[in-house]
């Protein structure tokens, strides 16, 4: 295997710290359009990984550093803008392809609020016949959420129910960065790109349909010490993925914000500053979400300045195998100080890095595999927990919701 990973930001340096302790690959091509962070990011692991200089808005720049290094895997670490030419580009030059985001979406011209205009993923799914013609693989969704959030779902359709009325995702968390009123853990660009937008919620009678962002807040109590957090609805892959593969009532994803990051957003929004359209800026172009996104702290350089712990995880409810009413979360918790002790990157990064990491080990050993364009929920999720224990961050399973 010979993987090329595009962007060397928090969660592309967290996957090279994690896949430099794994066998599995023989090369490693490190690519980011800043040639200075690429070589930092490869700079204190073996020589399997070297780096490159790469534009990621380019599918021929894709397909050509696909072809110059003989890459069979690319992974796409970079903002969800970029997805398009990326999946492009890898498909190009007959590479498999996985990806932690999926296409974007854009809300519908006249009910955004109620029905669904382009979701996420459309636009990746509307070329599954050309990778299943071209013999290659498409994994999409393959972080933590979306990824192993999805892996959940189909252990516990598999595994724990005979019939599912309901899948809900719940991400919270309890970090706090010192040292800043405002420091979001993770991508801003896309933080904002998926709280803004309209959330999808999967009903099986109703098909997918948009609500208002932030709408349906609910008191959702994390384990391992986090505690209770209100979470809302936000747009996210999860829902537009695990229908796909997992047969539930409903299916939605909320995530714990907190009414001060909320506000946050609300007044981006009111002031136009999460627009990614260009104004003119004394003569200057520039995108105000761009500018948003420039004048915050870099999240992958939080780590040393983070306390407390994040956990991603799948609720599940319905019946037992046995016909008994059953709720259940499946959830995968990391402490910031072990993150950053263990491997030098922050708990937000790390835990979404280390899903795709797993899954191209999977499929190194042909354990996964598959043509087309496909979630994680269409594969075998025994064998993907597995590997998450042996890499020594376990998974855990509570009764009740």
């Amino acid at each position: 295997m010979r993987v090329l990973l595009v962007g060397a930001g928090g969660v592309g340096s967290a996957a090279v710290g994690i896949a430099s302790r794994r066998p599995f690959f023989e090369k490693w091509v490190v690519a980011d359009y800043d040639i200075a962070r690429a070589a930092r990011a490869v700079s204190t692991v073996d020589d399997r990984f070297v780096a490159a200089k790469i534009d990621a808005s380019s599918a021929e720049a894709v397909t050509a550093l696909c072809r110059e290094h003989r890459i069979t895997h690319v992974l796409n670490a970079v903002d969800p803008r970029f997805v398009l030419p990326i999946f492009s580009g890898a498909l190009a030059a007959r590479a498999h392809y996985l990806d932690m985001a999926m296409s974007l979406s854009r809300p519908h011209p006249t009910r955004p609020y109620a029905e669904c205009g382009v979701k996420l993923g459309d636009e990746q799914f509307a070329t599954a016949a050309q990778w299943r013609d071209a013999g290659r693989l498409a994994l999409v969704g393959i972080g933590v959420e979306p990824g192993l959030s999805d892996v959940f779902a189909r252990y516990a359709a598999d595994t724990l129910f005979s019939t599912i009325d309901e899948i809900g995702v719940r991400d919270g968390a309890n970090l706090v960065v010192s040292g800043y009123d405002f420091a979001p853990s993770f991508s801003i660009w896309t933080t904002i790109e998926e709280c803004l937008n309209p959330p999808v919620v999967w009903d099986a009678d109703r098909g997918w349909y948009t609500t208002e962002p932030f709408s349906e807040p609910e008191v959702f109590t994390f384990p391992d010490g986090i505690g209770p957090v209100e979470c809302v609805n936000v747009e996210h892959e999860e829902v537009l993925l695990i229908p796909r593969w997992v047969k539930a009532g409903r299916v939605t994803f909320k995530y714990g914000l907190g009414a001060e990051f909320i506000d946050v957003l609300r007044t981006l929004h009111k002031l136009g500053l999460d627009s990614t359209q260009p104004v003119d800026v004394g003569g200057v172009r520039v995108a105000p979400r761009d500018v948003v996104a420039a004048c915050l702290p870099d999240p992958a350089g939080l780590g040393d300045r983070m306390q407390g712990k994040t956990c991603a995880g799948t609720w599940v409810r319905g019946r037992d195998p046995g016909g008994a009413a059953r709720e259940v979360y499946l959830y995968h918790v990391v402490d910031n100080a072990w993150s950053m002790a263990e491997y030098g990157a922050q708990a937000v990064v790390w835990q979404t890095a280390i899903n795709p990491v797993i899954a191209l080990e999977l499929l190194a050993a042909g354990t996964w595999k598959g043509t087309g364009v496909l979630g994680p929920e269409a594969f075998p999720p025994v064998p993907f927990l597995d590997k998450l224990v042996e890499y020594g961050s376990p998974w855990g399973m509570r009764e009740g919701g």
